[in-house]
């Protein structure tokens, strides 16, 4: 039970919103067609937990190095302690970086590169039931549906493609259908459409 109690109550959320959707996913001939784009041109990657970020401090090269992104989202460097970079985009990162160096040298100018990509939870898409390896992929800019597909593997052969549903958490839920079948088997390029940060891909099992 202790384990229960430690899980984020937005997990419990996401985990049985992702059952729902799970369960009526027989009715996805009801469900509206996945839009053919969905990028946000405005679209910057956040750093998340898991990311390697390379901190370059101008003129000052002991102070500049590789860090990772604690599982806290937070990072320390030289002169750094704490700082939250999980949600940040690079620049907004180092800016606030040369804030907190500003105490210690005059005028800091840092780069971050983020050289490890995984991204903060809410932005990662999500592929469960019938794919070859179901996992959780950092989402990248734009991502399709068969760049998912490729990266999972393909579905089993149990899998029911053409009912395949996308849950996008950023809309509130929405739950749109897309057609894998067509897609993977048939190479229907028709049937690719665009991913967007925190979508789940649910493959239903066929059943016959």
């Amino acid at each position: 039970m202790t384990i229960f109690r430690t899980m984020p109550e937005n997990f419990f959320m996401l985990l049985a919103t992702v059952l729902a959707a799970a369960f009526f996913s027989g009715c996805a001939s009801d469900l509206p067609p996945a839009p053919q784009s969905a990028a946000s041109p405005e679209y910057s990657y956040k750093i998340g937990p898991g990311d390697n970020l390379n901190i370059v401090v101008w003129r000052n090269p002991e102070l500049s190095m590789s860090v990772p992104v604690r599982p806290d989202g937070k990072i320390s460097a030289p002169l750094i302690d704490d700082l939250d970079a999980m949600g940040k985009d690079s620049t907004s990162l180092a800016r606030d970086i040369e804030k907190e160096l500003a105490k210690f040298i005059r005028d800091p100018v840092v780069t971050v590169i983020v050289t490890n990509f995984v991204g903060p939870y809410s932005e990662q898409i999500r592929v469960i039931g019938e794919a070859a390896k179901p996992q959780i992929l950092a989402y990248k800019q734009k991502m399709t549906l068969l760049d998912v597909m490729i990266a999972v593997g393909g579905m089993t052969d149990f899998a029911d493609g053409n009912r395949a549903t996308i849950l996008r958490t950023g809309e509130d839920n929405a739950q749109y259908s897309v057609r894998l079948k067509d897609l993977v088997k048939d190479g229907d390029v028709s049937a690719n459409v665009e991913m967007k940060p925190g979508d789940v891909l649910i493959i239903p099992q066929s059943w016959f």
